[in-house]
């Protein structure tokens, strides 16, 4: 449903107020190191899922589990052990 001009101005103005009284809890805040960890675990996940959607749109084009352990740098049954399950369920 479309706004007007002020409705969405007027929510801008919610929001900055909302921002601007915002207080930190002591729970709000966590360590630098936490919070990159937490990146890279969440960077690592949507790298997997890559890694998955590919292997299945691969798989379905017709490529062995050898080519595709290749391309990843293991073996065929490694590869076929690791993804098989996740790409050709049963």
């Amino acid at each position: 449903m479309p706004r007007s001009i002020q409705e969405i101005l007027d929510h801008a103005d919610e929001l900055a107020k909302r921002f601007e009284d915002y207080e930190p809890s002591p729970g709000d805040e966590r360590p630098v190191e936490e919070y990159l960890l937490h990146r890279a675990a969440l960077a690592r996940a949507r790298s997997e899922q890559q890694v998955i959607d590919a292997i299945v749109a691969a798989r379905a084009a017709g490529t062995s589990w050898q080519k595709i352990g290749t391309i990843l740098g293991t073996s065929a049954q490694a590869a076929q052990q690791r993804y098989g399950p996740v790409v050709e369920p049963a």
